[in-house]
């Protein structure tokens, strides 16, 4: 069954699991951070923009697998018309270069967000260390740039 699978499938193959894995670790890191964002806003509405700029932070991993699957459905065609047909091999080689932010997306969002709930308790108790509050799940975003670098990269290299 996995031969019968074209060179374009596979493409789009990797182009949606850039999107369906960073975009799940998204929504996991984004959602239990704003539990932890929702139970200091009840008990101090003016810490809302602090700790929702920490809710926020997960989200972006998302955005990145979004990112490269738009460069990859732009890169064979799929975007804008004039559609190659692409052999097998590049195919994979397609889906080979969308993994990484897929895969580092997924497992780092779902860190940041467990990371900025962490941050969030630190808010919560001591306003003004924000700044430093902020720097721990800012650590973990650093592997999820590195994998959409790596992914675009690659994918902007693949000869169609």
């Amino acid at each position: 069954m996995l031969s019968s699978i074209s060179g374009n499938g596979w493409a789009l193959l990797g182009a949606a699991l850039a999107v369906i894995l960073a975009g799940c670790g998204s929504a996991y890191g984004v959602g239990v951070a704003g539990q932890a964002a929702s139970g200091v806003v009840t008990e101090d509405p003016s810490k809302f923009a602090k700790v929702l700029i920490m809710q926020l932070l997960p989200g972006t991993q998302g955005i990145y697998g979004l990112l490269v699957a738009f460069i990859t459905l732009s890169k064979v065609g799929l975007l804008g018309g004039g559609g190659a047909e692409l052999d097998v091999a590049t195919g994979l080689m397609i889906l080979g270069a969308c993994l990484p932010i897929g895969i580092v997306g997924l497992v780092s969002a779902m860190h940041q967000g467990r990371t900025s709930v962490a941050a969030i308790g630190i808010v919560a108790k001591k306003p003004d260390q924000f700044g430093k509050a902020m720097l721990f799940p800012a650590m973990v975003e650093t592997y999820a740039i590195l994998a959409l670098l790596i992914s675009i990269l690659a994918v902007t290299s693949i000869q169609v």
